[in-house]
């Protein structure tokens, strides 16, 4: 009877664990420094963590010495059951600015361009329908929104000094997003749901 208890208990445990593993699901943003854009994400429900990386590029094993075709980008783990990844979403484009596609604010060229990593077919229509919802919203055409939105590649992890840098570095981080008037344009462009994830308006 013992070891049937056990038994019993064991399985009862895997499938829990299976259970909460199968609700976590991850999402890969690129919208500039990603010092900024961990920050952005971590305090939202349902977020289980933000790592700051590299992806979109060729070289294996990028640095931030060497990451040339590669952009600055954030892997959010998120529980599904608590934010949606259409959530997620929202609260993205309300960190960035949707109209640049050379960089983002202070940060110019390609490390810096925003680009949404789809996993799959799920994550590419509400990527591509969020993309609508931007243009609605601002009242602008689709052609002037500089987000790409492409099929996510592999996702290598920065150097350990770049995460949780808001938190360990408080004052050079506030000072930096300060100086680059990151959140000086996003009210010039979202108004009152700059950095917000509330429902789009239109």
């Amino acid at each position: 009877m013992i070891c049937v208890a056990s038994l019993l208990s064991c399985l009862v445990l895997i499938s829990l664990s299976t259970s909460v593993n199968a609700l976590e699901e991850n999402a890969i943003f690129a919208g500039g420094c990603f010092w900024c854009l961990e920050h952005d994400f971590e305090d939202l429900q349902g977020v289980i963590s933000v790592e700051s990386g590299y992806s979109g590029g060729e070289i294996e094993n990028p640095s931030y010495r060497n990451h040339k075709g590669h952009q600055e980008v954030v892997r959010v783990s998120f529980n599904s059951l608590e934010i949606s990844y259409e959530d997620l979403l929202k609260s993205y484009w309300r960190n960035i600015d949707p109209y640049d596609s050379f960089g983002q604010f202070c940060d110019r060229g390609d490390s810096y361009r925003p680009v949404i990593y789809f996993s799959d077919k799920s994550q590419m229509s509400s990527a591509n329908l969020s993309l609508e919802k931007v243009a609605q919203e601002l009242s602008i055409p689709l052609n002037k929104i500089g987000v790409e939105i492409k099929p996510k590649s592999t996702f290598w992890k920065a150097e350990d000094y770049h995460q949780d840098y808001a938190e360990r570095n408080s004052i050079k981080y506030k000072f930096y997003r300060y100086s680059c008037q990151r959140d000086k344009r996003l009210e010039e462009v979202w108004g009152e749901n700059a950095r917000k994830g509330r429902e789009w308006t239109k």
